[in-house]
């Protein structure tokens, strides 16, 4: 079987571990990026098309498609999602359609199929002034959320409690728009929907995140998860609790938004990448990406629910349908966290302690930053240095050890 991955423009290596994962699983993979790096991937299944631009991409896989024959096309970049529909078009080869990518991909867009399709959603509305963004918080009440609509990974994505702070907010967004790596990386020459800034009412209770699969008129939750951060008006220090503390009732209620979500999307067949919050005890939809999930949302499906994300893209990618079941927990319980440090700046070390990467409970330890990196935080951005997972009997157990694991690994960061 072999399999083209696609990304419009390369992630650093964020993406390395899970080709190795498909490589795993007996795929011959061979990787198409737009812009990339000349030494990413073996050289004999590699190639760079030299640009972003949809035509190079599209000319680039159709020569090598003659060649090699493909059997599908993947991607795990949230910046590919569009790239890979239009290179799976051009080939004959399974995919979920542009417009359906674009839906997907564009969360102005993915309103507003959330608003046709009846699927639960905040209010919203597009802003393209200071004095849109005030006039819509106005009529939504306090407090909202503002957030680009090209966006991913929570960069500049902020929540906002009064007119001042939603003035200052607004501001950092529309200035961090134009050098956002999320935006820059898309594929080019398309109509990719408006590019700009969100403002949304805020849901005020718990958020989970889900790795669903969409198989014609059925929808599966392969894997629930609870994000157990406390509230800030950022949204970028993610910690994780599975399985999920969710009632049976509040999981049927989210399968059924989840449901209206991805049908209202146009996603029919497909793996996806679902958020939801509960706002006065009902759930509504946060996004649905046509992806799995990033940092270790795949092994935690593997070990708390026994479904595993990524051979389910190997499979929908060739057009045949994964092994999956309904929401089945293992009762292994994790906590994973990214690994975040808050000083911005030029990185210069970062220090695992043995006992850390050789403990038998760390099923997750990856480090996503390297030395000479630029650290960045919020307002002005939202780098991670990695993610860490530790297993336990209990939530309580597998809580005190990634605490007390992530207390041990320091970043050296050299201040600007």
């Amino acid at each position: 079987m072999k399999l083209l991955a696609i990304e419009s423009s390369q992630n650093k290596e964020y993406y390395k571990s899970r080709y190795q994962q498909v490589v795993d699983l007996g795929v011959d993979l061979y990787v198409l990026n737009g812009e990339g790096d000349p030494e990413f991937w073996p050289a004999d299944r590699y190639r760079i098309a030299g640009s972003r631009e949809a035509t190079k991409l599209v000319e680039s896989a159709e020569d090598w498609h003659r060649t090699e024959r493909f059997d599908g096309v993947i991607t795990f970049n949230e910046a590919g999602v569009i790239a890979a529909a239009v290179v799976a078009d051009a080939l004959g080869l399974p995919g979920i359609g542009v417009e359906t990518a674009k839906a997907s991909r564009n969360k102005y867009l993915m309103r507003q199929a959330h608003e046709r399709g009846q699927a639960a959603h905040p209010r919203f509305r597009y802003v393209t002034s200071a004095d849109e963004a005030q006039a819509a918080a106005a009529d939504f009440g306090y407090p909202v959320i503002i957030k680009p609509t090209l966006g991913a990974a929570s960069n500049f994505v902020f929540k906002a409690d009064s007119a001042e702070e939603l003035a200052e907010r607004y501001q950092q967004a529309s200035e961090g728009l134009g050098g956002m790596y999320w935006s820059r990386a898309e594929v080019a020459g398309l109509d990719l929907g408006p590019d700009g800034l969100l403002v949304e009412s805020f849901l005020d209770g718990r958020e989970f995140l889900i790795e669903a699969l969409a198989w014609d008129d059925e929808v599966y939750l392969g894997s629930v998860v609870d994000r157990i951060t406390l509230e800030g008006a950022t949204f970028d220090d993610d910690v994780h609790h599975a399985p999920t503390s969710m009632s049976a009732e509040d999981l049927a209620a989210v399968h059924e938004v989840v449901k209206a979500g991805l049908h209202a999307q146009g996603l029919r067949r497909s793996v996806a990448h679902a958020e939801v919050r509960f706002h006065q005890g009902k759930p509504y939809l946060l996004e649905i990406a046509a992806r799995v999930g990033g940092g270790g949302l795949d092994e935690i499906a593997r070990l708390t629910a026994g479904y595993d994300p990524i051979k389910a893209v190997v499979d929908v990618a060739r057009g045949v349908k994964p092994e999956v079941r309904h929401y089945q927990p293992t009762g292994t319980h994790i906590t994973a966290m990214c690994l975040i440090s808050e000083e911005s700046g030029t990185i210069r070390e970062i220090r695992v302690p043995e006992e850390v990467s050789s403990c038998d409970q760390v099923f997750l330890l990856k480090l996503t930053a390297r030395p000479g990196d630029v650290n960045i935080r919020p307002p002005h951005g939202n780098s991670i240095l990695g993610f860490l997972g530790t297993t336990g009997t209990s939530y309580r157990e597998a809580m005190d050890t990634m605490t007390d694991f992530a207390d041990r690994i320091k970043a050296t960061v050299e201040p600007k």
